[in-house]
């Protein structure tokens, strides 16, 4: 996670905030659409939120194991035993239309 931060990082200088084109780059590809105020608003968010994780990567986790889940890994799980499944027959039963032991259903996609 440090490495990706620090990649993350390295285009981001914290002397100086995000630039209003930067902040207008990242609405476009959200797809938003924002006013001036907007703009400015979160400009000084994004910025913030930049400088805590600037804050963060600095912190030293070289003594602190990987986590894949902060849940135990031994999960119970049933035992798997193999049985006989259910016959063709059975399958079908409720099916609308079938045809040649298979489910008949209308076309998805017109050739037209």
């Amino acid at each position: 996670m440090r490495e990706t931060l620090s990649r993350m990082l390295r285009w981001y200088n914290t002397n100086m905030p995000l630039s209003e084109k930067e902040v207008q780059q990242i609405a476009q590809l959200a797809r938003l659409t924002l006013d001036q105020e907007e703009v400015a608003r979160y400009q000084e968010q994004l910025s913030a939120i930049l400088d805590y994780i600037k804050m963060l990567s600095e912190l030293d986790t070289s003594d602190i194991p990987a986590t894949s889940s902060v849940l135990p890994m031994d999960a119970p799980l049933r035992a798997d035993h193999a049985r006989k499944g259910i016959t063709i027959a059975q399958a079908l039963m409720n099916a609308p239309r079938q045809e040649m032991d298979q489910f008949k259903v209308p076309p998805v996609l017109d050739e037209s």
